[in-house]
């Protein structure tokens, strides 16, 4: 049996590029071995058509990412609130965003290795059940008036977060290297009905928590539980054949056909032990250069979002601008974050991750420039937010892929796991830091450290870009 005959090609016609030429890239090529297990990760005994099985994965996930991200929206515009209602102080509010960043940084990692184990269709349902139960505990805690549980349960709405940054992932398990970008920044899309339908809940959720006796911040809460059992649904009955366990059955059968071919069959390897996983993932993470250029780029460049965008409003504030100014602005920025990615994507596909990667910084640039020298021009705070969040755009997606298929598929997990327990970590240090930061030289300076962080990223990025074209 040729080749050709034993395993068909995910993408159809001619053979997948290497993503900005690494030509050590893995993955591109997935297969369905004649000699892969009866039914698979397919659940039947022929295989799949994967082309069709990615194009039903990306509208599964875009669908769990609308309904669940209103709960993370509406939450969102209300846990500063029910924070200083319970302790009566105003600069304890910021503690609400930091256990959810803190929460979605410890969950990312078991979350990750749930799904390696289980595949998408548990890690993903786990993260939002996960979400659900804290957003339970909130209200609990607003029922008790008890603040110390009231962080507890911010902590578990966290995973509704890492569950939402790790669906972009499940995007690019079944997808090829032409289209990889474009399938993850879909779903990334996908959040921004969400984000902004989520915060108009307020006015509703105040009704709901008079009628159950709860303060009126916590009212939101209520559609946030809802939210998130809404997307663990669509999760667990929908997102079937699971892309995960499908991808890797489709290497696992094309490995072994292979091995059968040359007459040396392949035995099942023991897994290694958790940690020991860890460890071997970032140990092959740091041999790879265009993985450590994905991760730079995703890391820091949320690095560089969070700390400019948490002192924003403050900043408005100060210059007297009114909460529906500030809320604006805010919307805004989350536009630029999520609207414009399937347009990122196509960029990252047609001209390459690296080139976009670059793109988001020098949009970066721009935007803290305009927000740093804005004094009190509101619209120039607007503008530059919205570019901040587009700089952020270009960073995520593009790195996102990048690192994805740059990493063999059995470390794929493990590392984004860790990618986005660092994008987190990353995020609530530059927001607790930020306001130190105004304090000491205002929000300009705040805008000229941001911008220093560009120079990392694109130093990784031009190097690797020279040293893929001295290579080839």
């Amino acid at each position: 049996m040729t080749e050709a005959a034993d395993a068909q090609q995910l993408r159809p016609g001619g053979k997948p590029e290497r993503p900005d030429g690494d030509e050590r890239s893995h993955g591109d090529d997935i297969r369905i071995s004649a000699t892969a297990p009866p039914g698979g990760a397919g659940g039947s005994g022929t295989p799949p058509d994967l082309a069709a099985v990615q194009r039903r994965t990306v509208k599964v996930l875009m669908s769990a990412q609308v309904v669940a991200g209103i709960g993370m929206g509406s939450m969102l515009s209300s846990g500063g609130l029910l924070v200083e209602h319970l302790t009566g102080s105003e600069g304890a509010a910021g503690l609400a965003t930091t256990m959810t960043t803190l929460g979605a940084a410890l969950l990312s990692v078991p979350l990750a290795a749930l799904s390696r184990a289980r595949g998408r269709r548990t890690g993903l349902g786990v993260g939002w059940l996960v979400a659900a139960a804290g957003a339970l505990t909130v209200l609990a805690a607003a029922r008790l008036g008890w603040f110390p549980l009231m962080l507890a349960g911010m902590l578990l709405v966290g995973s509704g977060t890492a569950a939402n940054l790790q669906s972009r992932y499940a995007a690019a398990d079944l997808a090829t290297s032409a289209t990889r970008a474009r399938s993850l920044s879909l779903v990334v899309w996908s959040t921004t009905l969400g984000s902004v339908l989520g915060p108009n809940l307020s006015g509703p959720g105040e009704a709901v928590a008079r009628a159950l006796a709860l303060p009126e911040a916590a009212g939101t809460f209520v559609f946030s539980v809802a939210a998130f059992l809404a997307g663990w649904l669509v999760i667990r009955l929908r997102l079937r054949p699971d892309p995960l366990l499908l991808a890797a059955a489709a290497q696992a059968g094309a490995a072994a056909g292979s091995a059968e071919r040359e007459g040396n069959p392949v035995p099942a390897a023991p897994q290694p032990a958790f940690l020991a996983r860890m460890g071997t993932a970032m140990r092959h993470v740091a041999t790879r250069p265009a993985a450590l250029t994905g991760l730079t780029a995703l890391v820091i460049g949320h690095a560089v979002m969070v700390s400019v965008m948490t002192m924003t409003p403050v900043h408005l504030a100060h210059h007297g601008a009114s909460l529906s100014v500030v809320g604006f602005t805010i919307s805004l920025h989350i536009a630029g974050m999520y609207a414009l990615s399937p347009l990122v994507g196509w960029a990252a596909d047609r001209l390459g991750r690296v080139p976009v990667i670059l793109l988001g910084q020098a949009v970066y640039v721009v935007a803290t420039l305009l927000a740093g020298t804005s004094g009190g021009d509101r619209w120039a705070v607007t503008a530059g937010l919205f570019l901040l969040g587009s700089g952020w755009s270009c960073a995520t997606v593009a790195g996102s892929t990048l690192l994805t298929e740059s990493i063999d598929a059995e470390h794929r997990s493990e590392v984004q796991g860790v990618s986005d327990t660092l994008m987190n970590l990353v995020g609530a240090a530059g927001g607790a830091l930020s306001g130190g930061l105004v304090a000491l030289v205002g929000y300009g300076g705040l805008n000229a450290a941001a911008a220093v962080l560009v120079v990392p990223v694109s130093a990784c990025a031009l190097f690797f870009s020279l040293r893929t074209r001295l290579t080839r």
